[in-house]
């Protein structure tokens, strides 16, 4: 990858945004928080689009409600062909985080997170997308 410089005119109140996310995100200058910007425009853009993208859906629920325990995993079985791997983790005596590794297009990966966040009774459920490409 080759790197080209540009100059780059930004109203003050945007550019002390621009200064705020550098620090706040321990950035270390603005071309990388402009570059990590850029990144993310491109990656949700692909979320509209039948291009290849991977993810992870974060699922936490109480274990001891086994309904909802044979839910989600015949829900990971209906979609098998999306999930790379999954990983359980016990937080507490009810409580549990499941990881999901997804890849397929974003299209698929939506519905697949709606239909995680259509099982009634999970605590939580975020669905996290990047692309291939960066």
């Amino acid at each position: 990858m080759s790197m080209r410089r540009f100059g780059v005119s930004l109203d003050e109140e945007v550019l002390n945004h621009l200064d705020n996310m550098v620090e706040r995100e321990n950035l270390p200058n603005r071309s990388r928080a402009i570059s990590y910007l850029v990144n993310k425009n491109l990656v949700e853009q692909k979320w509209n689009s039948d291009e290849i993208v991977v993810g992870a859906v974060i699922v936490v629920y109480d274990h001891s409600m086994q309904e909802l325990h044979k839910a989600v995993n015949a829900l990971q079985h209906d979609y098998n062909c999306l999930i790379l791997s999954g990983q359980h983790i016990h937080l507490d005596a009810h409580n549990c985080l499941e990881v999901i590794t997804v890849k397929g297009t974003a299209k698929k990966l939506i519905k697949l997170f709606r239909k995680y966040k259509g099982i009634k009774g999970l605590k939580s459920v975020e669905l996290v997308m990047s692309g291939t490409d960066n």
